[in-house]
């Protein structure tokens, strides 16, 4: 933990949210969780592909990628780049989007007290635009727009590419049912955040929603085993009987939080058992691992101790027996640390106004944790925020100088700050013994990606609402 938080007791630390001065009185780390919030925004804005809107606040990026197609010449253009490089890969996207959708849902009215609620929307919505034109037929699905090989071996600006970009889709004769069932959560996620902003946009994602669901549940089959690269970069996780349980148990649970069908909560619970979801143990929670995720969804829905027990143990391991690092940050894995964490925070945030739960000592920890990513220990890990932030986050793009000048190999290598600041990007984070590399080339500590973001940006909207004591507006 760090030494210079929390030495007090629960009760007081989270009092001290509300009191002015008292944590500058007393030398405690102070957030800005706004506007870290609004920098978050920023970076999945410098993050999309495609043709850019006239307000594009991201003045080094431009147009890119305008001729991304299908194989039968389907609009594939827009959506979200990974990460460092150009692939744009629908799995994590969808992932990021459902976790951004959620944070919407649960903590509404945070956004809008930190003003970004319009920027959140166009960030959603720039993702299920674009996934909207993957999902080309009802059992048709593009899950992935470049070659990563191709990919991997340019470094420069997204506008200047030119290598070629094929595009790799799921069908009846090549299933995928972790994508779709990836995808049909997004869609259902993303419904429940427009029902009541625009009602039309909200049906027709529900719709494709409808759809990519039945589509997962009729033909099953790994994405893995259709999408050249997947397996290498982003396989599903193998380390139980079936691996495409879990996203279709989550599509089912999503499904019934946006339509209050019986059915797909019959589903949710059938697949729980079905696929051993009920008997994992895990100790995080990302695209690859999904099980606490659908056991807040079902306890949510239910309020059944059979989901509301392992979560209370998931959180409870987390802030009490979970490996630490010295300065108080839970360590799952050396790739991503950071957002391993967040997105534990995001869960626990969320586990704390379920029943019967230690609400303080979830909280508490939440804290502890964005804390740490925003600089409690002398360093912030999140582009652009603090005094002290990462000068060198792995990422082509804002690694290059002002045009004219190139950019190529050269700027990879270099050992200066990124030219242009990608603000508001959380990087993968040090290791398990608080050591940081702030350089481009250690992708391990540096890597950005759109799924590193969606838990933090979701988690620092929990934490506004306890800070500013808001009242959540159910959605």
């Amino acid at each position: 933990m760090s030494k210079i938080q929390f030495v007090f007791p629960i009760l007081v630390s989270l009092l001290a949210f509300n009191q002015e001065c008292s944590c500058e009185e007393k030398g405690e780390f102070v957030a800005d969780y706004k506007e870290a919030l609004k920098l978050s925004l920023l970076f999945y804005e410098a993050q999309r592909s495609g043709k850019l809107p006239s307000n594009n606040r991201i003045k080094w990026r431009g147009d890119s990628a305008l001729n991304d197609r299908g194989v039968n010449g389907e609009d594939l253009t827009g959506g979200y780049y990974d990460g460092s490089d150009f692939v744009k890969f629908g799995f994590t996207m969808a992932f990021a989007t459902t976790i951004l959708s959620w944070g919407v849902i649960k903590y509404k009215d945070a956004y809008q007290a930190a003003d970004q609620y319009t920027e959140v929307l166009d960030a959603i919505k720039w993702s299920t635009d674009y996934f909207i034109k993957c999902h080309v037929s009802k059992n048709e699905l593009y899950g992935q727009v470049g070659n990563f090989p191709l990919d991997h071996a340019f470094w420069g600006r997204p506008e200047e590419m030119n290598m070629n970009r094929p595009a790799f889709k799921i069908d009846e004769t090549h299933p995928g049912t972790d994508l779709a069932g990836e995808a049909s959560a997004l869609f259902s996620s993303a419904s429940i955040v427009f029902r009541n902003v625009n009602e039309s946009y909200s049906r027709e994602l529900l719709r494709h929603a409808i759809e990519l669901y039945d589509f997962a549940n009729n033909y099953r089959g790994l994405s893995q085993d259709v999408i050249p690269g997947a397996k290498q970069y982003y396989e599903s996780c193998t380390c139980r009987s079936t691996s495409f349980g879990d996203e279709l148990t989550w599509a089912a649970a999503w499904l019934y939080k946006a339509t209050k069908n019986p059915v797909y909560l019959g589903d949710a619970q059938k697949y729980y058992q079905e696929f051993n979801v009920s008997k994992e143990v895990p100790n995080k929670f990302f695209y690859k691992k999904q099980t606490v995720g659908i056991q807040v969804l079902l306890a949510e829905s239910t309020g059944s101790s059979e989901y509301i027990e392992p979560i209370k143990s998931f959180c409870d391991n987390s802030v009490d027996t979970q490996l630490r690092t010295p300065e108080g940050l839970i360590f799952i894995h050396k790739s991503g640390t950071l957002p391993h964490a967040a997105n534990i925070a995001f869960l626990c945030l969320i586990a704390s106004d379920l029943p019967d739960m230690p609400s303080e000592k979830y909280t508490t920890f939440a804290k502890e944790q964005i804390d740490y990513i925003l600089g409690a220990t002398g360093r912030s890990y999140v582009v652009g925020y603090g005094e002290n932030f990462t000068q060198q986050p792995y990422h082509s793009a804002s690694s290059c100088p002002d045009k004219p000048l190139a950019c190529g190999w050269d700027e990879y290598h270099s050992k200066q700050p990124n030219p242009q600041i990608l603000y508001g990007a959380l990087v993968s984070g040090p290791d398990q013994n608080d050591h940081y590399e702030d350089r481009r080339e250690e992708f391990l500590y540096n890597e950005v990606t759109v799924d590193y973001n969606a838990g933090f940006q979701s988690a620092l909207a929990g934490l506004i609402q306890i800070s500013d004591d808001i009242r959540v507006s159910a959605l």
